[in-house]
């Protein structure tokens, strides 16, 4: 039985961006994980040891949340690939990016990118 499971809403203070001011002052960011996976064991069981742990997904986030990179296609792939390896048993997964307050020439809330692996 494939079910869903999301982690969503995570913050970060990071230094994404091209822009030297991204690079020095930081930026608010948020990341969004989903993913199908096979919830069968884990719903008759109910045991951690037989689903996804949100934390060890969390830690995965943030540690590479702490690696500057120009590009959100870039920290979201990487987060994206470091999932899907310590995990090779999800079939699919999504990581979106949103970079809160944009350095664009107007109001803007956010630009996002999202991977599927």
């Amino acid at each position: 039985m494939m079910g869903k499971i999301e982690l969503n809403g995570m913050c970060f203070r990071a230094y994404h961006g091209c822009l030297d001011k991204e690079k020095q002052g930081g930026n608010d960011f948020q990341v969004d994980f989903c993913c199908e996976y096979d919830t069968s064991v884990s719903e008759k069981s109910d045991r951690l040891e037989d689903t996804l742990d949100y934390s060890a997904i969390y830690g995965i986030v943030k540690e590479n949340m702490e690696i500057p990179s120009n590009l959100l296609e870039n920290v979201a792939g990487r987060i994206a690939d470091a999932i899907k390896s310590e995990y090779p048993g999800i079939p699919s997964l999504e990581v979106k990016v949103t970079k809160m307050n944009p350095p664009v020439d107007g109001p803007a809330e956010s630009s996002s990118v999202t991977v599927r692996r």
